[in-house]
């Protein structure tokens, strides 16, 4: 079966959440790993959203965290302050996805400006929860399309440390941190590790024994394209 990069993207991520993890889900891919690894291997996976829902159990992708449907299906719902102060920052959560318009190489994330703060090229949404999400999970998970634009030497702004990330998982492979700094370990079937560093900001550290993503199966695009709703 043929697959687009972000189907690739949210089965790899999806992959490496287990039955036991409770997860901070965003809207867009992390919606679509997290709610694919409940559909397939992971059906005690929680999935907490950002709105106060905790256990939701859509059967299809919710259209915002505001979605009813998330309430709806979910084991509880909690106030926002609630979500923050007791649930995230007391660490009770073990997975957080994020993503960003920029990464360095040592997964400091910035969703703030691109360019000067002052005068930017670019304003972005900024931070919102992304900071506590950063440093009150146990790890984080970022999805990024690989690109140089992305992939920067330096962050035009810091909105939030890269500490706590574990995977990042682009459309070209996987990046982990090894000593602090992260390196390119699994690249996807297509993608080749001269076009990943390439791709890359910096001189992306390589890991010894680089190896290949395995595709999505028949059962996995399956079930993304129920969650869609596809035709």
């Amino acid at each position: 079966m043929t697959y687009t990069a972000d189907e690739m993207m949210a089965v790899e991520a999806s992959r490496r959440l287990t039955n036991d993890t409770v997860c901070f889900v965003g809207i867009g891919l992390p919606s679509l790993a997290a709610n694919l690894a409940r559909r397939t291997h992971a059906p005690g996976c929680v999935l907490v959203y950002e709105s106060g829902t905790i256990g939701a159990k859509p059967t299809r992708l919710p259209l915002s965290i505001g979605d009813g449907e998330l309430a709806e299906t979910a084991d509880a719902v909690v106030s926002v302050p609630e979500m923050f102060a007791y649930w995230l920052q007391s660490g009770r959560i073990g997975v957080g996805f994020l993503g960003a318009a920029q990464i360095d190489r040592h997964g400091n994330l910035n969703s703030t400006v691109v360019g000067d703060y002052a005068t930017p090229k670019v304003r972005l949404p900024g931070g919102g929860g992304a900071p506590e999400i950063a440093t009150s999970v146990r790890e984080v998970f970022v999805m990024l399309r690989h690109s140089r634009r992305t992939f920067v030497e330096r962050l035009d702004f810091a909105t939030s440390r890269g500490d706590r990330v574990r995977y990042v998982v682009t459309d070209l492979g996987v990046l982990e941190p090894v000593d602090g700094e992260l390196a390119l370990t699994r690249v996807h079937a297509g993608a080749t590790v001269e076009q990943v560093r390439a791709a890359t900001g910096w001189d992306l550290a390589v890991a010894a024994d680089v190896g290949e993503t395995q595709p999505p199966t028949e059962s996995e695009l399956a079930a993304i394209r129920e969650l869609r709703g596809d035709e």
